[in-house]
């Protein structure tokens, strides 16, 4: 299909009543295509239904019906997470439909240029660190996508002299074929979602689509450390920005001195930009940057070398990096009682977020984790919990067995705190547990390597409970 031109009296699917399904479809529908919203969820379960059906919008709820794609349907646009193996995109396959996500439509409709940024960790810090600084530099960033406001609704606001900054998932992504944003953006490349794209080789795949379209007039902002980040390189016809934690480089943002990977020392570091006729100017100290830990100071300098491909100068970038404290719930500095700094890493769902979050600090740490019970030992975290970790105040369905853990890394003071009919409680009693066992200059940290869901509805009730918690004390 000829986007958006073709979109008037065409017959389009929108699989998905999720927020960007709904929002795609008003979209659709207002440049005058003829627009079916399918949802497998009972109607009860879809109140946005009601809302398009005002519209004009044929709504279809409970199952995918047979003959709902059919040869008269031109497009299909589907929910980035619905997999591809469901019956009605495969019958789109089978009958050559041109099947995308949102992104795709959304680019189409887009005034202004787009920042693109995906990878496997690290895409919503960066993402909303970009846009703290192109806003620093004058640059009128609108902040969008995987973040939380789907692109489509976005685009709405969009004028020539915005910056859309997008932060893009491999499912979205992996759903576009002419998207192509200005300024795009690799973080990095780490095993994840196979249950979803069955290869790893599909998965670089659908990360290195951020690129496809590329031309030489557009800015390439690539992991110069990461080797798989690095194997795409050829593949690429926009100009090359890298940035690198571990090599100077002849031009990019990098370290300087450069990390040596697995050791730890005293050294003071800094943030440097190179240009491309060699001159450099230091940006800030590593040690400055307003999110601990040193895999945030690499999700610094690709925000800086986003943010200088769309134009801001370096001299614009050292307040939003000194005064950003992180996404909510993401390491999010939550503050200081009794000159104990608390942090609420409530997404940390799993073993291996908790163990970026420790290494993040060189303070004592009070650990607050547990959470629902997935079958998981949490073994991997013993090395990290006797290195880093004080205390250990335990909650939720698998407190025995981080309890286990703690008393294997040979903590003397583990609690484990009793599970109340009142979730909000139990967390307020963990962290009157955790302030109890504090001292000055130790850190405080609610990082659960568990899901929420044996106590609360989600990863953001849990971090907001805490951070109430903590400013009660």
């Amino acid at each position: 299909m000829n986007h958006p031109e073709e979109y008037r009296g065409k017959e389009i699917v929108v699989l998905g009543l999720a927020k960007s399904g709904v929002q795609v479809a008003k979209v659709l529908h207002e440049a005058g295509a003829a627009v079916t919203v399918n949802d497998k969820k009972e109607r009860e379960q879809c109140p946005e239904a009601s809302e398009l059906e005002a519209l004009g919008i044929s709504v279809i709820c409970g199952g995918h019906p047979e003959g709902l794609i059919h040869p008269g349907v031109q497009l299909v646009v589907k929910n980035p997470g619905i997999p591809y193996s469901v019956p009605p995109v495969q019958k789109a396959i089978e009958l050559g439909i041109e099947i995308v996500t949102e992104v795709e439509v959304a680019y189409h409709l887009c005034q202004a240029p787009i920042i693109g940024i995906t990878g496997s960790n690290g895409k919503t810090t960066t993402t909303t660190w970009v846009g703290k600084m192109l806003e620093a530099a004058g640059l009128k960033p609108i902040v969008a996508g995987n973040i939380g406001t789907p692109l489509s609704e976005a685009v709405a606001a969009a004028k020539q002299d915005n910056w859309m900054v997008v932060e893009l998932s491999s499912f979205q992504l992996k759903g576009t074929s002419e998207f192509r944003p200005k300024v795009a953006s690799l973080l990095n490349i780490a095993e994840t979602h196979l249950d979803y794209h069955g290869s790893m080789q599909d998965y670089i795949e659908s990360k290195a689509k951020i690129f496809a379209n590329q031309l030489p007039e557009d800015i390439a902002v690539l992991n110069w450390d990461d080797p798989t980040c690095r194997s795409l390189v050829p593949y690429i016809k926009a100009k090359l920005l890298p940035f690198s934690m571990t090599e100077a480089l002849d031009e990019g943002v990098y370290v300087n001195p450069p990390y040596i990977p697995d050791v730890k020392d005293q050294v003071k570091r800094h943030i440097v930009y190179r240009d491309a006729q060699g001159n450099e100017e230091v940006i800030l100290a590593t040690d400055e940057v307003g999110i601990p830990g040193r895999y945030n100071v690499e999700n610094a300098i690709a925000a800086c070398a986003i943010s200088i491909a769309a134009g801001a100068a370096p001299s614009k970038l050292a307040e939003p990096l000194k005064s950003f404290r992180g996404v909510e719930h993401r390491l999010e500095y939550v503050g200081e009682k009794g000159q104990t700094v608390y942090y609420n890493n409530s997404k940390a769902t799993n073993s291996k977020a908790t163990a970026m979050a420790l290494s993040a600090f060189d303070e004592p740490i009070v650990l607050i984790a547990g959470g629902l019970d997935r079958g998981l030992d949490f073994m991997d975290l013993l090395p990290l919990i006797k290195d880093k970790v004080k205390a250990v105040v335990a909650l939720g369905q698998t407190k025995e067995k981080i309890a286990k853990v703690a008393k294997l890394a040979g903590l003397e003071h583990v609690t484990l705190v009793d599970t109340v009919e009142d979730a909000a409680e139990t967390l307020r009693t963990a962290v009157k547990e955790a302030a109890l066992l504090a001292q000055p200059g130790d850190v405080v940290l609610l990082s659960p390597a568990c899901a929420s869901w044996d106590m609360f509805s989600s990863y953001e009730e849990r971090g907001c409970i805490f951070k109430e918690a903590v400013h009660n004390l």
